[in-house]
């Protein structure tokens, strides 16, 4: 095998082995097996054509090309031209793929389901990152660099996983380049020949014959690289999705199970929208629909970051639903019929229907996950468009039932009540303060509702950023700033270190009453609220959000002699008069936008939307150019020196014209070296006073002088023999020449040497020599207008 072709296969295999980092972010993870595929076959087209061989740039277009083809034939054969050829259906397809994709990725959690725009987004940023990485790698015969790209992959699959294994995927990223640049270094070797590795070993006959010396060496620095560099690797965490929770896992046949929906990326972008766009259109058996919250999914998974929903099982949906859990018989409670009808651009994997529900009727394919009581799409199944019937209770406690409410199960307290350890101490101390004196778990939660909407002296602001991390909640409560994810968040968790289960749900909050009779829910009315739950009543709900949504009746003026004012009168007032346009609630719409999955301002909300927000494969093309930019200019000056300095010392010449040429640069490599360190060439001097300069301006020592003046008489020798006798060894002159250059300068001098060469001056030369020669061709080619002298017109 060619050094070349075992480059080649390098190259394809350090990307196979940094797009694994990939693997934790979807499931099934059968796309990469695709991915190798496509990739091996792009692999195979760039060596064929560099053996015709083709110029370097249609090398890269015939991979490009070839690429695109097979993207095409596998993603969109139905809308090209026999299947194969793209047309302009063919990339309306790909980027109705793509924005599908970038809405799945912001609704689903990881890992998220392989549906196509997230299979198209996978295997085309693999094929990218493959083309630069051979393009680098094998065609410019240059592997250093083409670790870049590999980087840029492993970084934005490591910035968005939460994988417990991300050493593994560190080592397989970190093994495949490595194996790629030790496959350079073998080529070079093998092309110094084998005087400089020694003569190979064998076994049993010349075919067993073992790598050269310094391939073997290279192999154990490479293994103890990666060991030291494993030990103290740090996990990846935070980030722009850490405040979200995850998505949806669609189930299969009778049973499945569901990962968690993120439904709350981009809460505030869907909050500050201009246009209050209608979501759902609703129409219930009841005359007062102020209560009438439209639940999507709960949150109980809190890590002391974020809350996220839990891993469930999920079922087929039951024709009724069983009785919630903790409802006790003594309770009062109604039967409500609502009708609800979904804009035909809200596609929403989860069915928002009043809690608690008691069955269901929609067409479709849908799940029944019953922890939640919540109904969630299965197999792309979604909200866009449809109308679906909910039957649900109207569960109406006493404050005195609540405040009698037995302790709940051991189970269920220590599952709805665990904090994390890394969960400020400000936050179980507030909350110990601001129920101080309470006799009961129903008139703590009252007090801290009543300690966020009216008396803590909180505002209600989107603008606000409280951060993330676990100290998110601790300054919400220092700042007194925020919107209803924060008082959600910051209640639940509170509750929980007063031992009162607790968890937070995602819905909407009561939508604008109509003239037609029908409840309109507008985007702004996405909401998040905190459930508490009381033993013989079940889940409650509490609101804490400061006007916003209606504070529930049973919490209402239960303290005696309270003076409080009712902060559900501005709510209910502008819930009680119809209105023709849609809602205009200022109420908490953040989790719409992850609700959707539509593409408003937040892609994971609308679907339809006109906004422009951020995609995700536009995010990780910017993070990768981030990446490279970041990498790249810093480091090209001296990315530039090295290959220079590879080109003009690694190729021998075996005929003697090419060994002259080979003399020639090899003095061009010293000269710039001594540039590089301060010693600016002088073109008027001869190669023997060149070099009597460069020896006495860089103090160099008898050693390094004796290699300069070797390279300069061998210099002299093919500029002005007749026959010039041709000399060996001139490589291993200049590196000791470089050697000596970086024992006589100082530590600065070195850095500068290395990092900022003076000698990439040329390539500014170049450039410019380049310019002049196209205009003077230019001017050349243009036709003469001038008639002759003395011509007559």
């Amino acid at each position: 095998m060619s050094g070349r072709a075992r480059l080649a296969i390098c190259a394809w295999a350090a990307t196979l082995l940094a797009s694994c980092a990939l693997l934790p972010l979807v499931s099934p993870a059968t796309w990469i097996v695709q991915a190798a595929f496509m990739l091996a076959i792009q692999t195979g087209v760039g060596a064929a054509t560099r053996r015709v061989p083709l110029a370097r740039p249609l090398t890269v277009a015939a991979q490009a090309l070839v690429t695109l083809l097979m993207l095409t034939l596998v993603f969109a054969h139905a809308q090209a031209f026999a299947g194969i050829v793209p047309g302009p259906e063919a990339f309306r397809h790909f980027a109705d793929l793509l924005q599908q994709g970038s809405d799945d990725v912001s609704r689903y959690a990881i890992p998220a389901p392989l549906h196509d725009g997230i299979r198209l987004m996978l295997i085309g940023g693999v094929l990218v990152i493959g083309l630069a990485v051979d393009t680098l790698a094998v065609t410019f015969r240059s592997a250093a660099p083409a670790g870049l790209p590999l980087l840029a992959l492993y970084s934005v699959a490591a910035g968005l996983s939460e994988s417990d294994y991300g050493w593994l995927w560190f080592l397989f990223a970190a093994a495949g380049y490595l194996t790629l640049l030790l496959a350079e270094g073998r080529d070079r070797l093998a092309q110094w020949g084998r005087v400089f590795g020694g003569a190979p070993r064998t076994t049993s006959g010349p075919e067993s014959s073992g790598p050269l010396a310094p391939v073997r060496t290279g192999r154990r620095i490479g293994a103890v690289a990666m060991a030291v560099a494993l030990l103290p690797l740090p996990t990846i965490s935070g980030g722009l999705l850490d405040t979200a929770g995850t998505g949806v896992g669609s189930g299969t046949g009778g049973g499945g199970t569901i990962s968690a929906v993120n439904p709350l990326v981009s809460l505030r972008d869907s909050l500050n929208v201009d246009e209050n766009r209608q979501v759902l259109s609703l129409r219930a058996s009841t005359n007062d629909s102020s209560d009438m919250y439209l639940r999507i999914v709960s949150l109980d998974d809190f890590d002391g970051t974020t809350w996220k929903p839990s891993q469930r099982h999920i079922e087929g949906v039951p024709d009724t639903f069983p009785t919630p859990t903790g409802l006790g018989a003594d309770i009062k409670r109604s039967v409500i019929q609502t009708r609800i009808s979904a804009a035909d651009w809200y596609a929403q994997d989860w069915l928002p229907m009043p809690y608690p529900p008691s069955g269901v009727k929609i067409d479709g394919s849908w799940r029944y996950e019953p922890v939640g009581m919540t109904v969630v799409g299965d197999h792309g199944q979604n909200t866009r468009g449809v109308t679906y019937t909910v039957d649900s209770l109207d569960v109406q406690p006493t404050a005195e039932q609540l405040a009698t409410a037995p302790e709940p199960s051991a189970n269920l307290r220590k599952q709805y009540t665990e904090v994390p350890k890394s969960l400020p101490a400000v936050v179980a101390d507030t909350a110990r303060k601001v129920t101080a004196g309470s006799t009961s778990h129903y008139e703590q939660a009252v007090k801290l509702q009543d300690y966020f909407a009216v008396t803590g002296g909180f505002q209600y602001d989107t603008q606000v950023d409280v951060g993330t991390g676990r100290d998110a909640i601790a300054k919400f409560l220092k700042d007194k700033q925020g919107f209803c994810v924060h008082f959600s968040f910051a209640m639940a968790a509170m509750a929980r270190t007063l031992g009162i289960p607790a968890r937070v749900a995602v819905g909407f909050a009561p939508g604008t009453p109509e003239a037609n009779g029908t409840v309109s829910v507008g985007l702004k009315d996405a909401h998040a609220w905190p459930e508490l739950y009381f033993e013989g009543v079940g889940w409650t709900r509490f609101e804490p959000t400061p006007n916003r949504g209606s504070v529930p009746s049973y919490t209402q003026a239960t303290t005696p002699g309270s003076d409080v004012p009712d902060p559900a009168g501005s709510s209910a007032a502008t819930s009680a008069a119809p209105s023709a346009a849609p809602s205009t609630s200022a109420s908490c719409t953040a989790q719409l936008q992850k609700l959707e999955g539509c593409t408003s301002q937040a892609p994971a909300i609308v679907a339809g939307d006109d906004s422009h927000g951020p995609l995700w494969y536009v995010q990780v093309v910017l993070v990768s150019l981030g990446v490279l930019l970041l990498l790249t200019i810093p480091f090209s000056p001296l990315l530039w020196r090295t290959r220079m300095r590879s080109v003009r010392l690694g190729a021998h010449g075996r005929t003697e014209a090419e060994a002259a040429i080979h003399t020639l640069a090899v003095w061009e490599e010293l000269t710039d070296t001594a540039w590089d360190f301060g010693i600016s060439p002088d073109e008027s001097l001869t190669p023997r006073k060149a070099a009597a300069r460069i020896v006495r301006l860089g103090q160099l020592d008898p050693s390094s002088a004796a290699s300069v003046h070797r390279v300069a008489d061998a210099v002299e020798q093919v500029l002005y023999a007749p026959r010039p006798q041709l000399t060996a060894g001139l490589v291993k002159d200049v590196r000791r020449v470089i050697v000596g250059f970086k024992d006589a300068a100082g530590r600065s001098t070195e850095l500068r040497a290395l990092v900022a060469p003076r000698s990439t001056v040329r390539v500014v030369w170049a450039l410019s020599a380049w310019r002049t020669s196209v205009t003077t061709r230019a001017a050349a080619l243009r036709p003469t207008l001038r008639k002759p002298s003395g011509q007559q017109g």
